[in-house]
């Protein structure tokens, strides 16, 4: 293609985006669904032009990438503390850490009595589908009450991280003893102290640039962090929620000495520039993101009735553990939480950093896009059916 066909397209692709998310705000649909059809659509047009492309699916990690870095770190600036959000946190982290070990081990039983596979390789293959999509749940509850939406944003961040936690674990210990446990504590107060430095770093640059461009250098320094704690594999998620946490809260930390070298006048309108700009590139990065994942996507797997049958327990084992887990253990109502566990980017990331020597047959992206696509499609109509119910209550209490 020449160059300004190229800019045709992806000028086309951000207002097709922009659009879908106006449809998402009034249909509760998915945009993310919008876009994985809008790929699949231009790669049946592409094939039947016979047009030549690169091989787009070498670019979909790094994309994948920069798209969840800037979905947390957005989520988290919007998160301001207060000492009675402690309850929601506490409670958002288990139920983030227990469905996800609870789901984990229900998928990984399914996979190994369908496969008669390794176990172990039953168990990593099943990780990608146990973990809730930020990218996908945090836009997706913007229309439900302010606690509601604190929780989602809050389980979805820490189901984002234990599952990397969980994911690198595996990988690095394919025999899990004692020390692997004392590796993993270490790893985990090494990325904490990394985190604390970050923080401070950052926060420091922040109120010290007077060049017009500030924001983005903030952003690639984050970025930066995050890919040299990856490479050494240790959970640089932890250090995107931390800084997102930590910039939207610093003025509540009193120590005399932190307000003189850290907090300076203007820091809440940056903030709001900075979040502006985070969200504004989560978009395009979400945008080539999905529209890749969807065009790189074989739909004949989708004729297998393999992959729709192991895709049906999946679902099964998801919506199941945590329906149980929200009666029996949150002992809260059903809705919306139910319905918002959908899976996205983090799952597609999580699949394709998967060796291929570590891939079980029958577990590829056919499997995987039946899953997005169902649970994105069963939040929508529970989304739908709720915001409907309380919109005739307040009617009806008018």
């Amino acid at each position: 293609m020449s160059t300004y066909t190229t800019l045709i397209v992806l000028s086309g692709l951000v207002i097709f985006s922009y659009l879908f998310d106006l449809i998402a705000g009034k249909t509760k649909i998915p945009s993310v669904l919008l876009l994985l059809f809008l790929g699949v659509g231009i790669r049946q047009i592409v094939e039947y032009f016979h047009i030549h492309l690169f091989n787009l699916s070498n670019i979909l990690p790094t994309l994948g990438t920069l798209g969840l870095i800037l979905i947390v770190f957005e989520g988290a600036l919007e998160l301001k503390y207060t000492p009675d959000k402690n309850a929601v946190i506490k409670k958002s982290f288990f139920s983030a850490l227990i469905i996800l070990l609870c789901t984990t081990f229900t998928i990984s039983w399914i996979l190994y009595q369908l496969s008669g596979g390794d176990y172990y390789l039953c168990f990593i293959n099943a990780i990608p589908f146990c973990v809730i999509s930020s990218a996908i749940a945090i836009p997706s509850a913007s229309s439900i009450t302010k606690h509601k939406k604190e929780f989602i944003i809050y389980e979805s961040s820490f189901s984002d991280i234990l599952t990397v936690v969980l994911f690198n674990f595996m990988l690095g210990n394919k025999h899990i003893s004692v020390g692997s446990f004392a590796k993993l504590g270490v790893e985990l107060t090494t990325i904490l102290a990394f985190a604390l430095a970050a923080c401070l770093l950052l926060l420091y640059l922040l109120g010290r640039i007077t060049h017009h461009v500030k924001f983005f250098l903030i952003i690639a320094i984050l970025i930066l962090v995050y890919a040299i704690g990856q490479s050494y594999h240790l959970s640089a998620l932890i250090i995107v929620l931390s800084l997102g946490l930590f910039l939207n809260n610093a003025d509540q930390i009193r120590p005399q000495w932190f307000k003189k070298y850290f907090i300076y006048h203007g820091l809440n309108i940056d903030l709001k520039q900075l979040l502006q700009l985070s969200a504004e590139s989560a978009f395009l990065m979400r945008t080539f993101f999905f529209v890749i994942f969807g065009f790189t996507m074989d739909v004949n797997q989708l004729q297998k009735w393999s992959v729709l049958i192991i895709g049906a327990f999946i679902l099964a084992a998801i919506y199941i553990i945590r329906f149980l887990y929200i009666r029996l253990v949150s002992k809260t109502d059903l809705m919306p939480e139910l319905v918002i566990a959908p899976r996205g980017l983090i799952s597609v990331l999580l699949f394709y950093n998967l060796p291929k020597d570590l891939r079980l047959p029958g577990v590829e992206t056919g499997l995987l896009f039946v899953v997005i696509l169902a649970t994105s499609i069963i939040m929508s109509i529970g989304l739908f059916i709720y915001n409907r119910r309380v919109s005739n209550k307040e009617f009806e209490n008018v």
